[in-house]
């Protein structure tokens, strides 16, 4: 192999031989969990566990019926859980492909975007700043190429690479004048072609891979609640099963019975739901922002996205269309307005000030303003002698740090003197036409009302020169001054509407540009943006973190701003206490985007190591996304609360119901058998129905939530148990009245069963808003809920007047009025307890 590059790159069926023999390039443990690893998880659940326990005891006690029937719906219970947790999987997959890091890659001689995962040994890598490296690779070709293998080597200075010559071996990574690049570091500087050597478990950064495998992310903030949460019941839950045990055995000596109430009372009582809840709520959110052009990196950000105080996003590509075009032209005294409202013919000083602008562009411009006067030359100047497709460049003097501006020379094929165009800054153009000071005084002074109007404005001169000995510099052609071009990146016509929704909602948002003070000022207007100070990068220099925190008062604008400036904009904001999101495209941008308590990158023009930096990925640039996903973070908050609060309900009643028989020498409720049954409601309604809730309608109308509002908050709980503890004694009052009635204890069950479950209905009902009625909860459309509350009464209904499967659950039919009462009893025990004033 030599150091020369092989421009055509693999063939696309070469790279999908070796894709296919040597495994995609991704770190070992980078992948979702199979289908038979879902299922082992499922089948070593608590809950699972001890429902196994309980057909053990069944079959130990003689009662194979009663074993057969749980060890069913066990196992129908665990294909359930398998295939919701198989599409949590999916969703996570698709996210997990969508946000993967992409590699430019030459296949077939064309360069092509793929996964980072799908580049092979052999690929030939097209670098450029920003990118993070997708294998071990040798450098064929680069200029000023500099190197971050801070991951690997822990040095933070980026070090420098040349090409390789064929001979050297890779080796690792550290030292200057290297030719080897390494998966997983970043390209701070230059540009390149390399060649892939190494990928997967082959580079340098999978042999850490086992160690990188031990790193445990840090839970985030609900997480940690919920963990905390199901801890503490389970304690509870456990100390009251060995209570329950032991006063079986030393009281009675039923030791069997008694592990079978235990067993029964810790399914009742212990929350495995949550964690299951969470994940559920979590991956589905996702893979909702997903659909508004936003993915996920880091799940913790659905989460916070409710919390969010401020929000400081981009001015170009962001609140703008990233595309810019020619809004007005200026020339002797003559001034066009570009649009579909002005189509009208051109006077001659405009056509000829458009002819030259174009004449000053490259011929395939990469640039978009150039793009934008070359795409309106080409379309208004059509058919006049203005166009000069035949003619050739001579020469190009190219815009310098020193002379903002750029001169084309043109070879006139009928002969004669050379044309020379010249564009760029107005006040280097004047410079290059020697302008006088009343000249670029009135220049002066229509460039201002231009920028006022938020247009960024270009010169253009013209000249001839007679033969081809050219000067050395630009400033020795004689120009004449020809007018001005005002460009526009015009603003996304969805961004007030989204503006005016933060500004209802509570959210402050900062444009943070390094555009002209002017021309963010017209785009603010334009915008909505609320009225406020405007501060520049000059400004922000100048001051210490207190001063700059006294003026985020009132400011809302920061144009001229450096990238470096946007990490002290964001620690000011957070100073004050804002939860802030920060959208980010550069390299530079990468410490504010991590500071940020939601780095937001740009997908369409960022650069991957923005990408890494962030937590939420947004594919089409637009500020409109961002507000979509804020809305929806806002919803998953509040539905995942709406859950957590009717799981805290549920599990009150069942714990208690399972409890008190033993208290009041009374015979047992429920069974084994009886949980799972209320588990087939309460699984399918915290993690489908309430999932599936529409947003309230008033969702972006509320202040963002506090920093650190807990999920349960005191008044959820309060309202949760209120409705917990009046539905127990709803049920406990019917089981007993049905006793003290001398019904057999097969129908007294069965009306207390039917109490709990009409109950749990009614609480999914009550979780929807405390704000409607009944009947507006009951026609507020979620699809998922009418076949919960559908399929509920149906299966108790099938359970209670089939007599082979009433046997089964130990029923026996009480009568139809019975039923409706016992019904009745427990929605008005929900409905009481929704409606009661709790405790804030």
């Amino acid at each position: 192999m030599t150091s020369t590059p092989d421009h055509a790159g693999l063939s696309n069926a070469e790279a999908a031989r070796r894709l296919l023999e040597e495994g995609p390039n991704e770190l070992p443990g980078a992948h979702g969990r199979s289908l038979l690893t879902l299922v082992l998880a499922t089948i070593l659940e608590p809950i699972f566990l001890l429902l196994t326990l309980s057909a053990g005891l069944y079959l130990a006690l003689g009662d194979r019926l009663d074993a057969l029937t749980l060890m069913s719906v066990l196992l129908l219970m665990c294909g359930i859980t398998v295939v919701q947790a198989e599409r949590t999987e999916r969703v996570l997959g698709s996210l997990r492909e969508m946000t993967s890091p992409r590699a430019s890659v030459l296949r077939d001689g064309v360069a092509r975007r793929v996964p980072g995962r799908e580049v092979v040994r052999g690929d030939l890598l097209l670098l450029a700043e920003g990118d993070r490296i997708a294998a071990d690779a040798a450098l064929l070709a680069g200029g000023g190429v500099l190197a971050d293998e801070s991951l690997l080597t822990g040095e933070s200075a980026p070090v420098r690479k040349q090409a390789w010559d064929g001979a050297q071996v890779l080796r690792a990574p550290g030292g200057d004048d290297l030719p080897f690049l390494f998966a997983g570091t970043v390209l701070v500087k230059g540009q390149g072609m390399a060649r892939a050597l190494a990928t997967g478990r082959h580079t340098m950064l999978g042999q850490l891979g086992g160690s990188l495998r031990n790193i445990t992310p840090e839970p985030s903030p609900v997480q940690a609640q919920i963990a905390l949460l199901v801890r503490r019941v389970a304690l509870l839950g456990g100390a009251l099963c060995v209570a329950l045990v032991l006063i079986y055995g030393l009281r009675d000596g039923a030791w069997l019975d008694g592990l079978l109430a235990g067993v029964t009372l810790a399914v009742a009582i212990l929350p495995v739901e949550f964690p299951v809840v969470l994940t559920v709520f979590l991956a589905l959110g996702a893979w909702r922002i997903s659909q508004h052009h936003v993915l996920t990196r880091r799940m913790a950000a659905i989460e916070a996205l409710g919390a969010v105080t401020v929000l400081c996003v981009d001015k170009t590509g962001t609140l703008t269309a990233n595309q810019m075009r020619v809004r007005m032209l200026e020339a002797d005294g003559a001034r066009c307005e570009v649009g579909p409202e002005a189509p009208g013919a051109w006077p001659a000083p405009i056509r000829r000030l458009m002819e030259f602008a174009m004449l000053a562009c490259a011929v395939a411009p990469y640039d978009p303003m150039e793009q934008a006067v070359r795409r309106l030359g080409e379309e208004r100047l059509q058919g006049t002698p203005h166009l000069h497709g035949r003619w050739e460049i001579a020469r190009e003097y190219a815009l310098t740090p020193g002379l903002l501006a750029m001169t084309h020379v043109w070879r006139d094929v009928d002969g004669g003197a050379y044309v020379v165009a010249a564009k760029g800054a107005p006040e280097a153009v004047l410079d290059l036409c020697h302008a006088n000071a009343e000249r670029v005084h009135v220049v002066r002074a229509q460039v201002e009302a231009l920028a006022a109007q938020g247009l960024r404005v270009i010169a253009v001169a013209c000249g001839v020169w007679p033969n081809d000995e050219w000067p050395a510099l630009q400033h020795d052609f004689d120009y004449a001054f020809l007018g001005l071009v005002g460009l526009e990146d015009p603003l996304r016509p969805e961004v007030p509407a989204a503006m005016a929704e933060c500004q209802t909602a509570g959210i402050k948002v900062a444009m943070i540009t390094g555009d002209h003070l002017a021309t963010a000022r017209a785009i603010a207007a334009q915008a909505g943006f609320a009225a406020g100070e405007a501060l520049t990068g000059e400004t922000l220099a100048q001051l210490d973190s207190a001063g700059l925190q006294a003026r985020l008062d009132d400011a809302r604008i920061f144009a001229r701003v450096m990238p470096a400036q946007k990490l002290a904009l964001v620690q000011a904001y957070q100073a004050r206490g804002e939860v802030v999101a920060m959208t980010g495209d550069g390299v530079n941008d990468a410490p504010a985007l991590r500071a940020a308590q939601i780095g937001i990158a740009m997908g369409a023009r960022g650069t991957d190591v923005a990408r890494e930096a962030a937590a939420l990925v947004l594919t089409d640039d637009n500020f409109a996304s961002i507000v979509a996903a804020v809305r929806i973070g806002r919803r998953v908050f509040d539905n995942l609360r709406k859950a957590v609060g009717y799981l805290v309900a549920a599990h009150v009643p069942i714990a208690g119901v399972a409890l008190l028989p033993l208290l009041l020498d009374w015979p047992l409720v429920l069974f084994p058998v009886h949980v799972m049954l209320l588990e087939m409601i309460i699984d399918p309604a915290c993690s489908i129905v309430f999932e599936m809730e529409a947003a309230a309608p008033d969702l972006m109308q509320r202040p963002p939530r506090g920093r650190d509002e807990i999920l349960l908050a005191p008044s959820l709980l309060w309202r949760s148990l209120a409705q917990g503890g009046l539905t127990l004694l709803a049920v406990v009052a019917v089981y007993g009245w049905a006793l003290r009635q001398t019904l057999p204890v097969p129908a007294a069950r069965a009306l207390a069963v039917t109490t709990l479950v009409a109950a749990n209905l009614a609480m999914i009902l009550a979780a929807r808003g405390s704000a409607l009625t009944l009947v507006e909860k009951l026609r507020a459309p979620n699809p998922a809920l009418r076949w919960v509350l559908v399929g509920a009464s149906a299966l108790l209904l099938f359970a209670l007047a089939t007599p082979p499967v009433a046997r089964v659950f130990r029923f026996e039919w009480p009568g139809a009025l019975r039923l409706f009462i016992a019904a009745l009893i427990g929605v008005g025990a929900v409905m009481l307890a929704a409606h009661r004033p709790t405790r804030e």
